[in-house]
C-alpha cells in the first residue's frame, strides 16, 4: 500500500479547532469526497479509503450536500432507456 504525506502547520490546527487526529481524518474524508465526486472512486472504495463504512459515508456525503447517487449523463440514459 502506498501512503502520502501532506505537510500543514499550526494555523491550520487552530483555524479548524480540532485536535491533530481529527483534523487527519477529516482531511482525508474530504479528499475521499472529491476522488468520488470526480469519478475516481466509486462509494465503496471512497469509504474504504477514508476509514468508513459504506453506509456513513453516504451519510456524512449527503451532508455536504454531494449527490450520492454519482452517475454519468450517459449512465443515467442507460437506466432510463427502455429495454
Amino acid at each position: 500500500m502506498h501512503s502520502l504525506s501532506i505537510p500543514y502547520t499550526d494555523d491550520l490546527l487552530v483555524t479548524s479547532g480540532k485536535a491533530p487526529q481529527e483534523l487527519e481524518e477529516e482531511l482525508r474524508f474530504l479528499l475521499a469526497v472529491k476522488l468520488f465526486e470526480m469519478h475516481r472512486l466509486s462509494l465503496g472504495k471512497a469509504a474504504e479509503f477514508c476509514g468508513m463504512v459504506k453506509l456513513r459515508f453516504m451519510f456524512e456525503v449527503g451532508r455536504l450536500k454531494v449527490p450520492v447517487v454519482n452517475l454519468s449523463d450517459d449512465q443515467i440514459a442507460d437506466e432510463l432507456r427502455d429495454d
